[in-house]
């Protein structure tokens, strides 16, 4: 399967009703706390945050957004805040692309330490996504987070600057 090329690109306040209608999928919804206007705006404008435009294909439209959070931490522990795409672009490859130029920019061009997420334990499929990635356990926050069906679990996940650059050069020499 040939991955479509990708890109980020910052955010603009003119991109928000794209971010909010991908937010508010139906398909997306059940792994993801989705977020007001506000909000985003504020990570557009606050520089700890990092805003993106995911833009994959031939002609790079806009296929979904990224959030990194801490990009000002002084612990250098930076966050995927979110990654959320189009539903029909899920499976195609487009979401590890973005993972791996994130990762990258967190270690390289932050310099992050840690770098660090949260998923939802029913998006099963995003996990298994961040373990190919490298990103190992580090535990659960048990029902935290509220859900139409009830509760779900966190798992927060991590990979520090070393792992990174093993698998980066284990990538490079294959």
């Amino acid at each position: 399967m040939s991955v479509p090329a990708v890109r980020l690109r910052p955010t603009m306040s003119s991109d928000l009703d794209f971010v909010i209608s991908v937010e508010q999928h139906t398909l997306n919804r059940p792994f993801i706390t989705p977020w007001d206007r506000t909000q985003h705006e504020g990570a557009i404008r606050f520089p700890d945050f990092r805003h993106f435009i995911v833009e994959a294909g031939a002609s790079y439209p806009s296929a979904g957004f990224a959030i990194l959070q801490g990009c000002r931490n002084p612990h250098r522990s930076i966050e995927l805040k979110r990654i959320v795409l189009l539903p029909a672009l899920h499976g195609q490859g487009i979401g590890r692309e973005c993972i791996r130029w994130l990762a990258q920019m967190a270690f390289r061009d932050l310099g992050a330490h840690r770098f660090w997420l949260d998923v939802k334990a029913l998006n099963v499929r995003a996990q298994a996504l961040y373990h190919g990635e490298g990103f190992v356990e580090e535990g659960r926050l048990r029902e935290s987070v509220r859900t139409v069906e009830g509760y779900d679990s966190l798992i927060v996940m991590s990979m520090l600057a070393q792992e990174h650059a093993a698998r980066s050069s284990l990538r490079v020499s294959q």
